[in-house]
């Protein structure tokens, strides 16, 4: 919020009480200096005058007294003639102080009269200021009148003087010079508060630009007036101002550009400052880690890995190796997560390192696929390294003289042949996987009624049932309705009999495998039932991996590869369905196959 600025406290004001006080101040000088000036000037032309008129008075008295000793009426005409408004008193005594001639304003008749001033007693040239009796200043000025050889003294002048008027007249002369001093600083500042407007106003203008700029308005532009400094500096601001709002605009395209990258991209990215605080994290990089944006702006970069206890940021920044976090669930194996973190410093080119970049990649599939590959090969050699095992022993045996017993080569013989069939089994069924992998195997379809279809395999299997030791009852629960549905015969009777002997399998004698087939709004569903032991939940979700097993010791001696689950998702898989099983222990097992359906009319053929 802009704060408003009092009057008082305006460049307006301050410029203008600064012109006046420099004024006034000049003034004071300057009348300081003139009424000094005027008064030395006044008072001594003053007493200079004074001097002047009592030596030329005594001159002309004197030669009056010299004359005739009878003279006091010429020499009261001279005083009378004399006697000038700047005069006060005038008195002329004998060498008896004796006063011959006299006149004041007060037109006292003193002639005659003995003298009562002491300033006349001495006859001596005296000029000094006093105060009379009504406190007024005066100038008195005495002038003893010599002979004319010089060498006695015949009487003295006495002239006091008005000074107290020539003080009046420089007073007045003072007030005069300060009122046309105050009416000029009146009017200077009437005309200081108009330059002043006019050195602010373009200030002010720039100010209010300032502030619109400050609250991201660009468009303002500050009013020239007329072609000083000010007004040169007004077009540079305005030349700012272009020149910030294209930047601005420059900077807010490249940061949506940046802000959309970052949320577009699969990886995340985190950048901190260079204390290690975070400043910028973009969605991916949230999700990953599972926190918001509020929290972790400004949170420190190891906290936020949780690598504190390993790590110091110096040592991120030294080192700027790469780092696997796991932030796995290890209760449920569907959140697992492991993340790699690839560190780079944010140089300048001054080679200050201002932060450092965290780039986030979720490699949970590719380790998964890692440790997929890694219990793939272990299986794969476990797996045939224990036929090849067998397959030596015997052989060793045969070799060592066992072939001329008629009864135990024959059956050397057989267990090789047995163990060499399963051998075959297991690499066809991996070259089949392989080429399902790699979209080599092609899904013959063919428009099937899947009822008489399912029906043809199980009679099958019903078939086999009085040549093996184990006894098993099928039951079918089939829907009425033909389901006619697109499916490659020989690979859906493949998973089919996979699931079947499965089911066979693991089914305690006497036991009864259900199948059942029912349609859905898009979808057949057939499932496989049997009264097994069941498979623990924690195997539930891998019972479709390449040579996984629940029971390992069981399943390799009913002579399994492990890889029919395997083969029959990656078919199922290939026409488009899915295939999942349900199990609880000690109550068998459930398995599931989904295949599109779209249903026809009854005179579709027609």
């Amino acid at each position: 919020m802009e704060k408003k600025v009092r009057f008082f406290q305006s460049v307006n004001f301050k410029i203008a009480v600064a012109f006046i006080l420099i004024l006034l101040i000049s003034i004071e000088i300057i009348g300081a200096y003139f009424i000094r000036g005027l008064e030395n000037s006044t008072i001594d032309s003053f007493y200079s005058s004074m001097d002047q008129r009592t030596t030329s008075m005594a001159a002309t008295i004197r030669s009056e007294l010299n004359d005739t000793k009878e003279s006091a009426d010429e020499v009261q005409q001279i005083v009378e003639n004399n006697f000038t408004s700047d005069v006060l008193e005038i008195r002329v005594v004998d060498e008896n102080n004796v006063i011959l001639a006299a006149k004041d304003t007060r037109n006292s008749n003193l002639v005659g009269t003995k003298n009562d001033y002491s300033d006349l007693n001495a006859f001596t040239l005296k000029s000094e200021d006093a105060v009379d009796e009504e406190g007024k200043r005066v100038h008195i000025t005495v002038r003893p009148i010599q002979d004319p050889s010089g060498d006695a003294v015949i009487g003295a002048l006495y002239v006091r003087s008005n000074l107290e008027r020539k003080y009046t007249e420089i007073n007045r002369i003072a007030v005069i010079f300060f009122s046309a001093s105050l009416i000029a600083a009146l009017i200077s500042v009437i005309i200081t508060f108009l330059v002043s407007r006019s050195i602010t106003q373009p200030i002010e203008e720039m100010r209010l630009l300032a502030v619109r700029i400050a609250n991201g308005d660009y468009t303002g532009r500050a009013k020239i007036y007329g072609k000083d400094e000010l007004s040169q500096l007004g077009e540079s601001f305005n030349q700012l101002s272009e020149r910030i709002e294209e930047a601005q605009d420059s900077m807010e395209s490249e940061r949506n550009r940046l802000d959309s990258v970052l949320t577009h991209m699969t990886d995340g990215v985190i950048a901190t400052d260079r204390r290690g605080k975070v400043i910028t994290i973009n969605d991916m990089a949230l999700s990953l880690l599972g926190v918001t944006s509020e929290e972790t702006i400004g949170m420190s970069i190891l906290t936020l890995l949780d690598i504190e206890k390993e790590y110091t940021f110096r040592r991120l920044l030294e080192e700027t190796e790469d780092l696997i976090l796991d932030r796995s669930n290890s209760h449920r194996e569907s959140d697992q997560l492991i993340i790699k973190v690839n560190f780079s410093m944010l140089r300048r080119d001054s080679g200050f390192i201002s932060g450092i970049v965290a780039v986030l990649h979720d490699v949970t599939e590719q380790e998964r696929t890692e440790q997929e590959r890694r219990e793939f090969v272990s299986n794969v050699s476990h797996e045939l390294r224990t036929p090849l095992t067998s397959m030596r022993s015997y052989i060793e045996a045969l070799s060592e003289g066992a072939w001329q017993d008629e009864e135990l080569a024959p059956n050397f013989l057989n267990v090789t042949l047995e163990e060499t069939d399963r051998m075959i089994r297991m690499i066809n069924d991996l070259l089949s996987l392989t080429k399902m992998d790699n979209g080599k195997t092609t899904v013959q379809k063919e428009l099937v009624n899947f009822n008489e279809f399912v029906n043809f395999i199980l009679d099958r299997f019903d078939m086999m049932v009085n040549n093996q030791e184990k006894k098993y009852v099928i039951r079918r629960e089939f829907t009425q309705r033909d389901l006619w549905v697109e499916a490659d015969p020989d690979k859906m009777t493949q998973v089919i009999d996979n699931i079947m002997n499965n089911a066979i399998k693991y089914s305690p004698d006497g036991g009864a495998i259900t199948c059942r087939l029912i349609e859905t709004h898009n979808n057949i569903i057939f499932s496989i039932s049997d009264q097994g032991l069941g498979i623990p939940r924690k195997d539930l979700g891998r019972v479709f991996d390449r040579f996984y097993r629940v029971d390992k010791a069981r399943a390799r001696a009913q002579g399994g590869t492990g890889l029919g689950l395997a083969i029959s998702k990656e078919v199922v898989k290939a026409h488009e369905g899915s295939i999942w099983a349900e199990s609880q222990e000690g109550k068998g097992s459930t398995f599931y196959i989904a295949l599109p359906y779209e249903p026809y009319e009854e005179d579709w053929w027609e």
